[in-house]
């Protein structure tokens, strides 16, 4: 072989070496753009992905609205809030869903490396403690803030961490007419501890059902933590039942295993639209609300998504949607403008724990019901 053909062989051997090194690169960075299988892996390689660091601005342009979700954890409305999103804006959404413990617990877990943009739940004591722990966007005002009812305003944080969506009734009176009538059945949270309902009455879990918490927690504050205990320590005498969720109270209560409930407000209603044997109490006093808020992940990746978000569920034809076709479509909505469901009592009255004390003592409290069910 001469020279010359040594030479050309040698040059082809080193171009067909640079050319299988280029193609293995590229699929190995495919692969990793598209392994996103599960929520959990999509909200963490979606935070820390971006453009290649070594491609220039005019090489990659920046990512268009559908190319990374809004990853958003809540437990309600996932039924109908991603597509009624992502239509409005062109933002693509990510929902991971579950009880109020379920995305409480995994919101604790990942405290120092959160895969959340912003989280959506009626739990605003325990969303409230994650802002004053410093892990929430502050100071951002949106651009719907001004349309809010003199009630949401007032439980808007100072800091703007977060911002209430709506607020329901976490527990009504609800009974069995089969057991009693408007005039026999309990009217107050006082008569629940009567005798004559003794072994009669259920509720749901404070340490497991979202709403659960916010409605002790009224009764802790405005009677004082030894009042609060007096309150619920008479109701366990009385053969007070509680069960994990809202729907366990529910059941319970239609298949006849007891007899009055204080039971959150859609389900509530929902049994009595489905024609079950029930009635609804809205006590004079007030009933304890569960303010449903949404905040912002301090360091999200994704700022103008989850800011768009936020403004989106604050707009009164949002929430009017959500009243006329979300499955927890009983609440009082925070904008202006927007009609609650017309068979929702006018005399409903609620009332609210301040999140600050609700969200300091809530560890307290729900350790507090932890030690009475093992009693």
């Amino acid at each position: 072989m001469s020279q010359i053909q040594l030479n050309r062989k040698r040059m082809l051997a080193a171009l067909l070496v640079a050319a299988t090194a280029l193609a293995t690169s590229a699929c190995g960075n495919n692969g990793e753009a598209d392994g996103n299988a599960s929520p959990t892996s999509s909200a963490s390689d979606t935070s820390s992905e971006g453009a290649a660091p070594s491609a220039s601005p005019s090489d990659s342009p920046a990512p268009s609205k559908s190319d990374e979700p809004l990853v958003v954890y809540l437990n309600d409305f996932d039924e109908i809030i991603k597509p009624m999103f992502e239509e409005a804006t062109g933002y693509k959404l990510e929902l991971v869903t579950g009880n109020g413990a379920e995305i409480s617990s995994r919101l604790e877990a990942e405290k120092g490396n959160p895969h959340w943009d912003v989280v959506w739940m009626d739990a605003m004591p325990t969303i409230n403690q994650m802002g004053k722990s410093g892990q929430l966007l502050e100071g951002w005002t949106p651009s719907d803030l001004g349309n809010l009812t003199d009630f949401a305003k007032s439980l808007v944080p100072a800091n703007l961490s977060y911002f209430p969506t709506g607020a329901h009734a976490a527990s009504v009176i609800v009974y069995n007419t089969k057991a009693f009538n408007a005039d026999t059945a309990p009217k107050t949270w006082a008569d629940l501890a009567d005798a004559k309902f003794k072994g009669t009455v259920g509720m749901a879990d404070p340490a497991v059902a979202a709403p659960a918490y916010p409605f002790v927690a009224w009764f802790f504050q405005s009677q004082g933590m030894d009042g609060g205990k007096a309150y619920f320590e008479s109701l366990i005498k009385n053969g007070l039942r509680v069960y994990p969720k809202n729907p366990n109270v529910a059941k319970a209560l239609t298949g006849g295993e007891i007899k009055a409930a204080a039971l959150q407000e859609s389900n509530a209603y929902a049994l009595k639209n489905a024609g079950e044997p029930v009635d609804i109490v809205w006590p004079a006093e007030g009933a304890p609300a569960s303010v449903r808020v949404a905040a912002i992940q301090k360091n999200t990746k994704h700022a103008d998504a989850a800011k768009a978000f936020v403004e989106f569920l604050l707009d009164s034809k949002t929430q009017q949607s959500l009243i006329e076709n979300g499955e927890e479509s009983y609440f009082q909505p925070s904008a202006k403008d927007v009609a609650a469901k017309q068979d929702r009592s006018p005399d409903a009255k609620l009332v609210v724990a301040e999140a600050d004390w609700a969200g300091e003592h809530e560890g307290e409290i729900k350790q507090w019901f932890a030690d009475q069910a093992v009693k």
